[in-house]
């Protein structure tokens, strides 16, 4: 062994590239391996769920995956005591190309049905876990959230973000005759921001899963007599009051780490959105701290933001501005804009 790493210091770069050439070739040979870098493309999952995914024993899945690593074709994140897959982004030189290529036929492959149902059951039980938490916690929704970051924090950087982003950009882009002006603030928590939005769109929409939360934000838009607010209780893409391509600007506030599926609400996000429309996420940056799962009951710890533009690319977005500040805890927040591309 020392002697096959002392080989392959010294190699030269094209037996190098011939190295990472066939470990490429061959973690791209086999059908179930090409099944999963397809699923990994829209989401990140653990062993264990990819296993539950596609039927298989745990331990042949590590075994999958491992050979993906290595070839530089999956990406790996820890969630406190368990590691998440993703599909690497796309490699710079030569091998960039043939990856690119691999990416776009895999694209292409279809899940069998099989396969779709036992990922929805996945998903599914996600969502359980992630209702069930608000629905048992949502009268300690705000010293649970003020534990990492309370509204305060970031309620004046997000306000200024929009305004010198997407609020400059789109007022100048638009003409008095189609402006419609529509907001949707996706987990509108207690209300606040929408008092943000209230005066800047002719109408916000507010979508939440939780029953109790919604109605905290009710009280909260009665108080400031928000008249232009609707609220609307109803899971993650199903929203049959908002009209396709429809929404200026989409808001998420300290949300997408609570979602079982990001990418699936990216997706969702980009049927309702005007092309050139906007999709403004403040989230955490990614960390470590499993507790805020228990605590918080955070789905996920955090994002990379090369996760949130590769995943937003998938779906049409291309990346706008970004901001990025760390709170006195040691967490940090970022503030994404993506913006649904243009035909």
């Amino acid at each position: 062994m020392v002697l096959h790493l002392r080989a392959m210091s010294e190699a030269t770069p094209l037996e190098r590239d011939s190295e990472h050439l066939a470990a490429y070739l061959k973690a791209a040979a086999d059908p179930l391996r090409l099944q999963i870098l397809r699923l990994l493309a829209q989401d990140s999952y653990g062993v264990l769920e990819l296993a539950r995914v596609f039927a298989v024993k745990q331990s042949g899945m590590s075994h999958h995956l491992k050979l993906l690593a290595q070839a530089g074709l999956a990406a790996t994140r820890r969630e406190g005591n368990s590691i998440f897959y993703r599909r690497a982004l796309v490699s710079q030189g030569e091998l960039g190309a043939l990856q690119r290529a691999l990416y776009a036929q895999v694209d292409s492959l279809t899940l069998t049905d099989e396969v779709e149902a036992r990922l929805a059951l996945v998903r599914a039980d996600r969502v359980v876990s992630s209702q069930a938490f608000f629905n048992d916690n949502s009268d300690r929704f705000r010293s649970q959230q003020d534990l990492i970051a309370s509204y305060p924090v970031y309620a004046d950087a997000v306000a200024e973000f929009l305004q010198k982003t997407f609020l400059q950009q789109t007022f100048l882009q638009q003409t008095q005759a189609n402006r419609r002006q529509l907001a949707l603030e996706i987990g509108p928590g207690e209300g606040e921001f929408l008092a943000v939005l209230s005066p800047l769109f002719e109408q916000v929409l507010a979508v939440d899963i939780n029953q109790a939360m919604l109605e905290q934000a009710a009280r909260a838009v009665d108080a400031a007599r928000l008249a232009n607010v609707e609220l609307h209780l109803a899971e993650a893409g199903n929203w049959p009051f908002v009209a396709p391509a429809a929404v200026d600007l989409a808001v998420a506030n300290m949300v997408l780490h609570h979602v079982p599926s990001p990418v699936a609400l990216f997706q969702q996000v980009a049927e309702v959105l005007r092309p050139g429309g906007s999709f403004v996420i403040t989230d955490l940056s990614l960390h470590d701290q499993n507790w805020a799962r228990e605590s918080c009951g955070d789905v996920w710890l955090g994002f990379d933001p090369d996760d949130l533009t590769d995943w937003a690319a998938n779906c049409g977005f291309s990346a706008g501005q970004s901001l990025y500040f760390a709170l006195r805890n040691g967490f940090q927040i970022q503030i994404r804009q993506f913006v649904k591309e243009t035909a």
